[in-house]
């Protein structure tokens, strides 16, 4: 049950971070270059390798407690970044008839998010001397 409230506390963060963050992307790109799911691209590029790079520093420390580990990495970043909404947002550019923004969607999410991820862990290693 603890275990719950961590996850569902860092949860709280990373989906209302999640939704600022969107909001704020989404009101500053749009308007220059056009309607696309901007917000969650950046919350889902930031959050792979901003998780990588927690994982190599919890990684690196001995003694942490695991209730850390849940709360920012399965409740903040979990909430944070979201396959849901890229999901959706694809689809939704289908329906439009958006067939070039769609592919561009998923190759920018999958693509930078895995990018992500690795530099996430390189970083993380580099500074904090994890395997």
């Amino acid at each position: 049950m603890e275990s719950l409230i961590y996850v569902g506390l860092g949860g709280f963060f990373g989906a209302n971070a999640r939704y600022a963050l969107s909001l704020w992307t989404d009101s500053m790109l749009a308007p220059r270059w056009g309607a696309f799911p901007y917000g969650t691209l950046t919350v889902n590029i930031i959050g792979s390798f901003a998780l990588a790079f927690f994982g190599a520093w919890f990684s690196a420390r001995t003694g942490m407690s695991p209730h850390l580990r849940l709360l920012v990495g399965s409740g903040f970043f979990g909430a944070f970044t979201t396959f849901s909404a890229f999901a959706n947002e694809s689809v939704a550019l289908v329906q439009a008839g958006a067939n070039n923004l769609l592919l561009l969607n998923i190759v920018l999410n999958n693509g930078c998010c895995l990018l992500g991820v690795a530099l996430g862990l390189i970083a993380g290693q580099r500074l904090f001397g994890a395997a």
